[in-house]
């Protein structure tokens, strides 16, 4: 699969955002971080703005939710616009029966892990899921430095995904621009958030496009890819 990337509107103008929408619609997915303050210690967005910037542009949502019972909040954001939902396994119940759900409402299911939280556990579960996440800041603010420590995490993850022979996505989020994109292709991740790295550039789109040439060049290279 070709390399994603996905610009993270928590590095944008809250003010602004069907603007700010617009000047990145050649990403491949809007990235929308959901925090409730109390699964991290911050504090976005919720349903209701999801609703107005579906309205406001064709590029599909991605939501991130950060929050406390997924298994109760994640179906409205399908309900919302969302093309995509994540959930952290730290924070939901039942999380096979919770992808199943959000796939039932006809979105791709996604399931986040934090930097402390292994994969292997979780192998079982790939097969429900769409995409996994993997957190490389810890989650609730945007513009961290990238943890190099969970490129081995990507690896393994990669290796798992391969072994059962799953279309799976999987996608790196935190501290992701020009100067760590490539060793997160190199690793494994083919859906990238970059958060500061697009908004923050002068010509958002431009960054888009120059982020996604880097990753497909290291996927290129990358032993993980040969053959696919």
């Amino acid at each position: 699969m070709a390399a994603q990337i996905n610009p993270s509107i928590l590095s944008a103008d809250f003010a602004r955002l069907a603007d700010e929408a617009k000047a990145v619609e050649g990403a491949d997915w809007l990235h929308v971080d959901v925090m409730d303050n109390h699964f991290v210690p911050n504090l976005t967005l919720g349903v209701p703005v999801v609703e107005s910037l579906a309205r406001a542009t064709d590029t599909p949502l991605d939501c991130h939710l950060m929050i406390e019972a997924p298994d109760r909040w994640a179906p409205q954001y399908v309900e919302a616009g969302a093309s995509s939902v994540t959930f952290h396994v730290e924070a939901a119940a039942a999380p096979v029966r919770l992808a199943r759900e959000i796939r039932a409402k006809g979105a791709r299911a996604s399931m986040a892990l934090r930097p402390a939280t292994p994969i292997e556990p979780y192998e079982d579960l790939l097969p429900e899921l769409d995409m996994l996440l993997i957190m490389t800041v810890e989650p609730g603010f945007g513009g961290q430095a990238f943890l190099d420590i969970m490129l081995p995490k990507i690896r393994r993850t990669r290796e798992l995904i391969s072994k059962h022979g799953l279309e799976l996505w999987l996608q790196v989020d935190g501290g992701v621009s020009a100067s760590t994109i490539e060793r997160c292709a190199d690793a494994g991740a083919d859906v990238f958030v970059a958060g500061s790295a697009v908004y923050g550039a002068s010509d958002p789109a431009e960054a888009v496009r120059a982020l996604r040439t880097q990753a497909e060049g290291a996927t290129a290279k990358a032993s993980w890819a040969c053959g696919h």
